[in-house]
């Protein structure tokens, strides 16, 4: 199934680049919770190649929307469980399904911490309270904070950029209260952001170490004749916008 993933991700975008600093310190026991910023529908694909890329020896679970996941019940089978999380019934189901995700040490839980499609530049980013209860349903959790960005370079797919930030102990947190909790947590992230966007905004490819990539190039008629002519005067062809074809 993430195979299945990672051919419709290249079929539609570029390439998924993790920032070099952005690489996640994987904690050596205890269940992780890694929450991020939510710019857009591609979130849930990033989460489930980035799970089975850096976590391959968790199970990883996110919670989805309970309308979306009705409209694309694949994701229910590779681990993400439906949420209303407008209505205090469900944010009471999710605490209680995160607890029981929580309850074993080589899981993950993913989640979207704004609850909402936002922009990469808003401040405050606005993280749902429920998330800073998390910690408090498995004291001996790694909270990991996730910046995710996407953009336009040289080709004509879109890029995906990621960067982990800093780890934090669920022990740890559970010395603030709730507020100054996530008040840390919309901090931490937002720092994440911040760095991660500068990279992005450098358009230097060798700040990012390549997760997924996809074929570059425009394809069709455009790229036809660019071959052609890099035949024609001996040269090999590169479908990449900065390749030369004569």
């Amino acid at each position: 199934m993430v195979s299945t993933f990672r051919r419709y991700f290249t079929r539609h975008m570029n390439a998924l680049r993790v920032a070099s600093w952005g690489l996640p310190a994987v904690p050596q026991s205890g269940p992780i919770i890694v929450y991020s910023n939510h710019p857009a529908w591609w979130d849930a694909a990033v989460y489930i190649i980035a799970a089975d890329h850096f976590l391959p020896a968790h199970e990883s679970y996110a919670p989805i929307d309970a309308d979306m996941l009705k409209q694309y019940g694949v994701f229910g089978r590779i681990g993400a469980f439906g949420v209303d999380l407008e209505s205090p019934r469900g944010a009471a189901n999710f605490l209680r399904t995160s607890a029981e995700i929580l309850s074993s040490p080589n899981r993950a839980l993913w989640v979207t911490a704004q609850g909402r499609f936002s922009d990469v530049r808003e401040r405050p980013l606005g993280l749902k309270p429920g998330v800073a209860r998390l910690p408090e349903l498995a004291p001996d959790c790694t909270v990991i904070p996730l910046a995710i960005e996407y953009g336009f370079w040289l080709e004509r797919g879109a890029e995906g950029f990621i960067g982990f930030g800093k780890p934090m102990l669920g022990r740890d947190l559970l010395d603030l209260a709730r507020p100054a909790r996530l008040e840390r947590l919309e901090s931490e992230l937002a720092a994440t952001l911040d760095r991660l966007s500068a990279d992005v905004k450098s358009r230097d490819s060798a700040r990012f170490r390549a997760v997924l990539e996809g074929r570059a190039g425009v394809g069709g008629i455009y790229d036809g004749w660019r071959r052609t002519i890099a035949a024609l005067r001996g040269r090999s062809f590169d479908p990449s916008h900065e390749g030369r074809a004569s």
